[in-house]
């Protein structure tokens, strides 16, 4: 068991737009609907955790701007009884911002991403000496400019925080983000030695080991594992499931609920609830397949929301979902 789940990194307002069809270049889409709500990966599965009913200690590590954006994420967590007595007020930067575009027929997202106070999180600001026997969640790599930066020990600065946070007695896991650029064999690698777990979807999965991963594989899922030299779990999410492959080499593998199309509003979001459900479950010691069935089962109930958090809900109205509507089909191989 841990004593508490840390995560640190990214912490994002997200402006979330509904528009009618992806338009061409110099072309125009309808906005159909608008909100605003939480992003990054440090502050959604913190947000996700404290909804699900998380019985351990929640706290987050990052850094906010002096605007009125960071006074409501400060405001937002405390409201959940999350700890954010170490995000660091930066005078230099604006809160990180995401405009979100979601196309109305099929949820499918497109992010256009302001760095702004993000960016200048770096390794002296992650102080691991309080939290010994919890368990440390990083967010997102790629998107952290000093920490993505080169380390001449740890490879970039953030394996370098990682490598502290275990040498403190914290157990580790990293999610990636789905970025269109080709650091991901430079940023990531490094983090992978220092991780005990790492999340990625089919996208992240293919860019970083060069494996096509795009259709639900749980075999592929061994042989990225392979590829990558990762002595930890890694945790593939697709929409029609999600596979994990420890240490032991058997592939765990867990089909999505099966939401009817008009329950779904956006996936954004979806896979930070899916890495709260199952660190939840790796929090309780509970056995793999356990942790992604309350994985898939709190991202089913992410994507009824048009925000990354709003819609999640107590992990026992999650399990009410799979109950409802049952799961998809598991692959065939």
């Amino acid at each position: 068991m841990r004593r508490g789940i840390l995560a640190g990194g990214n912490f994002i307002v997200d402006a979330v737009k509904t528009i009618d069809v992806w338009p061409r270049e110099q072309a125009l889409a309808n906005i159909r609907r608008e909100y605003s709500g939480s992003g990054g990966s440090s502050y959604n599965v913190l947000l996700c955790l404290a909804k699900l009913g998380c019985e351990f200690p929640l706290a987050g590590i990052g850094r906010i701007g002096d605007d009125e954006a960071g006074r409501s994420i400060v405001e937002h967590c405390r409201r959940h009884g999350i700890d954010v007595s170490r995000l660091i007020v930066s005078a230099e930067a604006p809160t990180s911002y995401t405009l979100v575009f979601v196309v109305e027929s099929t949820g499918r997202r497109t992010f256009f991403h302001q760095r702004g106070a993000n960016a200048l999180l770096a390794d002296g600001d992650f102080d691991f000496s309080a939290f010994g026997g919890w368990h440390f969640h990083f967010g997102y790599p790629l998107l952290l400019d000093r920490l993505d930066a080169e380390d001449a020990e740890f490879g970039t600065a953030g394996a370098r925080v990682l490598a502290r946070a275990r040498r403190a007695g914290l157990t580790t896991s990293v999610d990636l983000v789905s970025e269109d650029g080709d650091r991901f064999g430079v940023v990531v690698p490094p983090l992978l030695k220092h991780a005990d777990i790492a999340f990625m979807n089919e996208f992240e999965a293919s860019r970083l080991t060069g494996l096509g991963l795009s259709e639900p594989s749980p075999s592929r899922v061994r042989e990225a594992r392979d590829a990558l030299g990762f002595a930890g779990t890694l945790v593939v999410h697709w929409a029609e499931g999600a596979a994990a492959c420890p240490p032991t080499g058997e592939v765990e593998w867990q089909p999505s609920v099966r939401l009817p199309q008009e329950k779904i509003a956006s996936v954004a979001g979806s896979g930070d609830a899916f890495a709260a459900g199952y660190l939840l479950g790796f929090a309780r010691d509970l056995p793999e397949r356990a942790r992604l069935r309350l994985g898939v089962c709190a991202a089913a109930s992410s994507v009824m929301g048009f925000t990354c958090t709003d819609a999640v809900s107590s992990e026992e109205e999650c399990f009410l979902l799979e109950e409802t509507y049952g799961f998809n089909r598991r692959p065939l191989s």
